[in-house]
């Protein structure tokens, strides 16, 4: 870790410096997430500034999610999630996928009818009735995002029987999407999502809604979410087209 010296000829403060060659050294690979970085004193030594330096530069990272500090353990690696925007899987499948152990935390899980809207795009009527389900999504117990799903009941079990996985549930029916859209836009959070997924107020978020679809064109699902945008990043494949 030597080049996380600052220079000193440049006017920004040693610890924004710091904090910025860390965090290049961590995006690297040269150290994984859940491992412990140098200890103050060593990181000292290794950028020959100050205790003082070095404490402010971590601060800048734990307030933006790259580490965390575990009291008498040491400041370790935090997981950054890639989401791989092309590919149509739920949160617990893209969790696990990744090595994480998802879990849901429930806010909502019940019966009701659709609005409007939500009737134009599930193709059904105000009169049928959906599943409404609310959850805040976490990996290893810290809050990731929060997911609101609304599913015309036909298609699901019965709600007591939905687990973690709402395409598991929809599974277990024959009814799995099979293909689907997504949009993305860069938001703050408001008071209550700050609450809930335990950042500050007006933090990034990447909002999220998804509408996905049987084989044979049936829509299936309506979910708005709001997943951090400290700790999520939307990753696309792209192939060069053949130009005629």
């Amino acid at each position: 870790m030597a080049d996380i010296r600052p220079d000193k000829s440049v006017s920004t403060p040693h610890y924004i410096q710091i904090a910025k060659n860390i965090r290049s050294f961590i995006a690297r690979g040269d150290v994984v997430a859940g491992e412990a970085l140098p200890s103050e004193r060593e990181l000292c030594q290794i950028s020959g500034v100050s205790r003082v330096t070095i404490r402010k530069a971590l601060d800048v990272l734990v307030a933006d999610s790259v580490v965390e500090r575990r009291h008498g353990a040491g400041t370790f690696i935090l997981p950054n999630v890639e989401n791989l925007g092309s590919s149509l899987k739920g949160f617990t499948g893209s969790a696990q996928t990744k090595g994480h152990n998802p879990h849901a935390v429930w806010i909502m899980k019940a019966y009701g009818n659709p609005t409007v809207e939500e009737a134009e795009i599930l193709q059904i009527s105000t009169q049928d009735r959906v599943v409404r389900l609310g959850r805040v999504r976490q990996f290893e117990n810290e809050p990731m995002a929060i997911e609101n799903a609304v599913v015309p009941a036909r298609l699901l079990p019965d709600i007591e029987d939905i687990k973690e996985s709402l395409y598991q549930a929809l599974e277990s029916q024959g009814n799995r999407p099979a293909r689907g859209t997504q949009r993305v836009k860069a938001s703050l959070a408001n008071p209550t999502e700050a609450g809930l997924l335990s950042i500050e107020e007006f933090g990034e978020l990447l909002r999220i809604e998804r509408r996905s679809y049987l084989r044979d064109g049936t829509p299936v699902e309506l979910t708005r979410s709001a997943y951090r945008g400290d700790r999520f990043d939307i990753v696309m494949n792209l192939e060069s087209e053949q130009l005629g």
